[in-house]
């Protein structure tokens, strides 16, 4: 199995799309090699800021404790991702700009933790074909990139500094896959409003929140959310004295979750309002399988 970088350095990099393509073997894919990490170091780019969010240990350490997390109390993979979403972007503390740079990735996939990489998203065989990790979980969009889906799970579904919410969004695979992509999220009362459903127990299954997450993005294009639910006006103040207290920060919380940046959180009667709706919505919804259920329910 792919096994921790050889060299790691001190600090976090940049490995460009062009170069991090020379490192998607079948044999990693496969995880039956390792990273040549030495070579790759050589292809790298400094960070445009120098301070400690640079440091490469960190992010490391989250990775190597996501999967000792979840094999010492006999988990998925898949449950490492709300485990390590939240300390990730906590660790980190981008602004979207920087975490927009798909080479930043690249380098934490490819020259941080491609054991993690390999370890969360190596899939199961299937017809025939041996497992393997498919190649955009390394250089890929950022709803499909192993940590870049992390991290912007956790900045489109926290609300203000309460990490709460991630952990109950990035719980489901579904809203991970489906909801993650959609423009919509980016309205936080949206988001919020969604999260809510599933917390209480309004959507549970997979189908149900693919059913949820498709019926409120439909509903966009004829009502404007931002409308009968706006947000509060977020200040660019609060995330950049979180980002400058990088420097005394201490060590992210292996055993409660972190806090993020000071931010007003999405107004409460907006998210009331549109959770209502939404119910609304997903109580009409066509939800795969859901007949059947209801009918095996009346026998």
């Amino acid at each position: 199995m792919t096994d921790r970088p050889v060299h790691l350095p001190e600090c976090l990099a940049l490995l460009p799309n062009a170069e991090a393509a020379d490192f998607l073997t079948d044999g990693l894919l496969s995880g039956r090699e390792d990273v040549p990490s030495i070579k790759l170091n050589e292809l790298t780019e400094r960070l445009p800021h120098e301070d400690r969010r640079g440091e490469l240990r960190p992010v490391r350490d989250l990775a190597e404790d996501a999967m000792s997390y979840c094999r010492g109390n006999g988990f998925k993979a898949t449950q490492a991702d709300a485990w390590l979403a939240p300390r990730l972007h906590a660790a980190l503390r981008l602004t979207r700009r920087e975490a927009a740079d798909p080479a930043f990735w690249n380098f934490l996939a490819l020259g941080v933790a491609p054991d993690y990489v390999v370890w969360r998203h190596l899939a199961e065989p299937k017809d025939g074909k041996p497992a393997k990790v498919a190649a955009e979980r390394f250089r890929g969009q950022y709803h499909k990139q192993a940590f870049a889906r992390l991290w912007w799970a956790a900045e489109l579904f926290r609300d203000g500094a309460d990490y709460e919410p991630v952990v109950t969004a990035c719980g489901s695979q579904d809203i991970l896959n489906t909801a993650l992509r959609m423009s919509v999220i980016n309205h936080r009362p949206t988001a919020q409003a969604i999260v809510r459903l599933v917390a209480k127990g309004v959507v549970t299954t997979g189908r149900e929140v693919n059913a949820l997450v498709g019926a409120v993005n439909v509903s966009a294009a004829t009502l404007m959310y931002d409308v009968i639910a706006p947000d509060a006006d977020r200040e660019s103040r609060p995330l950049l004295d979180w980002i400058a207290e990088a420097e005394t920060a201490r060590q992210v919380s292996r055993h409660v979750l972190p806090t993020g940046p000071e931010e007003e959180p999405a107004p409460e009667l907006s998210v009331i309002r549109l959770a209502d709706y939404f119910a609304e919505l997903f109580a009409d919804a066509a939800v795969r399988g859901r007949a059947a259920e209801e009918v095996e329910r009346e026998d």
